[in-house]
């Protein structure tokens, strides 16, 4: 069937990741984004940003998700990578050296991008990237 271009819809990405601990990892992004929870518990929590949803986070092996069963099957977030743009990146910076994680990439001015970026993992082992547009100009 030949692909014919199309108006889409509006479509606004809404990650769900599993995670061995809902609260922890929801404080954890909370403190790296500052962003907020809006569901909160042991199972499920949706993470915000003016409330916009920005990142899903779910607890493994729920009987109701057979797809998120066997957290030790696989390592997690393998090829993924969660992106996350920030208008305030010293602000996840001193986060991230408050959360005292290790750095992945450590914040640096990524010059294909242009932008200021630093990857780390979360407490699960998913790789975060926070980036925000660089003020240099080509």
């Amino acid at each position: 069937m030949p692909s014919t271009p199309r108006r889409a819809p509006q479509v606004r990405a809404q990650p769900l990741i599993a995670v061995r601990d809902v609260a922890a990892s929801s404080r954890w992004y909370q403190a790296l984004l500052g962003c907020e929870g809006t569901h909160g518990g042991d199972d499920y929590d949706m993470l915000v940003s003016n409330g916009d949803p920005v990142l899903q986070l779910h607890a493994w092996d729920l009987e109701e998700h057979p797809n998120l069963m066997g957290p030790d099957s696989a390592p997690h977030g393998h090829g993924v990578l969660l992106w996350f743009e920030t208008t305030d990146f010293e602000a996840s910076v001193q986060a991230a050296q408050g959360l005292k994680l290790a750095w992945v990439e450590a914040p640096h001015e990524n010059r294909n991008s242009r932008r200021w970026e630093f990857w780390v993992r979360d407490p699960d082992g998913y790789v975060v990237i926070v980036a925000a547009e660089s003020r240099r100009k080509a």
